[in-house]
């Protein structure tokens, strides 16, 4: 082969497979919201509800979805930056571009299977809020909360729980699930806490000193809420990079995370 096409065939095959890893890449975004390279799409979003707060969670947080700081951005953006990342370097399921935020009230809910909510102690939904939520996950999706301690917030998420869902109830989620098993063997479970772990060495918050993996389940016996009681799993994520924080607690949020995910997107 001529020098001058020889080399021109070795620019094109360079450009080839540049291309193809700029497209798998992931970039953190200048605020560290996640991203993938221009051109990539996603089978997996993450998805994070923003709620109206109760009057105890608008202390200090502000009142609506927007505004003051608020419950439901606890851990935004890494939590989802770092989960992202994980389910794109430990599953096959590609993850889009970036990560969404979305009310109670939105129509493009209905577009993803899975859906994130934090710090549902101090959430407060509305009736008809709660009426577009049931449909969403009687439709077939599904709801993650996490990050709620205690007496006090478990009465306050169930509060508005109920109005979701008066006549389901809420129970452990057998050993057996598949939710437990669809990717992970989750047979081994223990308390993940938040960061303050690593200054108090404790690892319940309030009088919340039992985990509990409970959830609400559709006509069929399919998972439709997963609520995780008395445990931060968004801080295991949002502090995957921390030497200080114990491996396991955040290898085992990972695995939580992707089974729900996984879960979610095959039943």
């Amino acid at each position: 082969m001529p020098k001058p096409a020889r080399m021109a065939w070795i620019a094109l095959v360079l450009s080839i497979v540049t291309a193809g890893v700029w497209a798998q890449t992931a970039i953190p975004d200048a605020d560290n919201t996640t991203r993938l390279s221009p051109g990539s799409g996603g089978e997996f979003q993450f998805v994070r509800l923003a709620y109206s707060s109760n009057s105890y969670g608008r202390g200090g947080y502000g009142g609506g979805y927007y505004g003051r700081r608020q419950r439901w951005q606890t851990d935004w953006p890494d939590a989802e930056y770092h989960f992202s990342r994980g389910v794109d370097r430990l599953t096959r399921v590609a993850v889009a571009d970036q990560s969404k935020i979305l009310t109670p009230l939105d129509e493009e809910i209905y577009d993803y299977p899975w859906i994130y909510a934090v710090e549902v102690g101090y959430w407060y939904l509305d009736d008809r809020e709660a009426a577009h939520i049931r449909d969403y996950l009687l439709r077939g999706g599904f709801l993650m909360v996490d990050d709620f301690h205690g007496t006090w917030e478990w009465a306050a998420f169930v509060s508005s729980m109920e109005r979701v869902f008066p006549d389901r109830p809420i129970i452990d989620i057998p050993e057996d699930d598949e939710a437990f098993h669809v990717i992970y063997d989750l047979d081994q479970r223990i308390q993940i806490p938040s960061r303050q772990f690593i200054y108090s060495g404790v690892t319940w918050e309030q009088d919340g000193y039992t985990p509990h993996w409970r959830g609400i389940y559709d006509d069929e016996g399919r998972l439709m809420v997963a609520i995780n009681f008395n445990m931060d799993i968004g801080d295991a994520w949002e502090h995957a990079d921390w030497p200080d924080y114990p491996e396991n607690m955040t290898a085992l949020a990972y695995r939580f995370g992707i089974n729900y995910l996984v879960y979610a997107m095959t039943h």
